[in-house]
């Protein structure tokens, strides 16, 4: 015998307000249980498929879902497009990627994932999460607006965290660095946004 859980929804499916909801994100790299060379992509995508039509079957068409993968990496990631859920369950793309070194662009940081996003889906991209890092200069933080312009991206979420375990994982906050806290407020101002 199968059972089904079927969750209650918060109130907002009720009242109306848009949330966006993202699951098991960056699966199409290694470092998760649910991810690549863990899970295969057919499991993760019937999960995902899965809870998108839990939400649905009771009436929850406030959510924006977030698909989100970690950039593609040839030497550690899976290739994105084995994870596509399909054009009718997702609504944004997310894509998580980091300026770790001082030669890193935008374009060696993000383009051949947006590049192979597009190839199959033109739905909205947003930068999830991402951060320049210390190792990689203040100055980048420039080169990461003018590519999310350039590419006509929905916007990003600075990784604004303390972290001190080698280069993947530096003190990425802004508020203790005056000098990119000034140029990341110059960028915001100068996009718009």
């Amino acid at each position: 015998m199968t059972s089904t859980c079927v969750p209650t929804l918060p109130r907002s499916a009720s009242t109306g307000i848009r949330v966006i909801i993202g699951f098991a994100h960056e699966m199409n790299a290694p470092w998760y249980p649910w991810g690549y060379k863990h899970t295969s992509p057919g499991t993760w995508i019937a999960a995902w498929q899965h809870i998108v039509d839990v939400f649905r079957a009771q009436g929850a068409g406030n959510v924006t879902w977030l698909w989100t993968i970690n950039r593609y990496n040839p030497r550690i990631t899976g290739h994105v497009r084995d994870w596509w859920p399909g054009a009718s369950y997702v609504t944004w793309v997310g894509i998580d990627g980091y300026y770790f070194a001082p030669w890193e662009t935008f374009k060696d940081v993000f383009q051949q994932t947006i590049n192979d996003v597009r190839a199959f889906t033109r739905d909205p991209i947003l930068l999830s999460e991402t951060a320049v890092g210390p190792s990689a200069g203040t100055s980048k933080i420039p080169d990461l607006f003018a590519g999310m312009r350039r590419d006509h991206l929905l916007g990003l979420i600075w990784f604004d965290k303390a972290q001190h375990q080698g280069t993947a994982h530096q003190d990425w906050r802004l508020e203790d660095n005056p000098a990119a806290l000034a140029l990341f407020r110059r960028a915001v101002h100068r996009s718009g946004r």
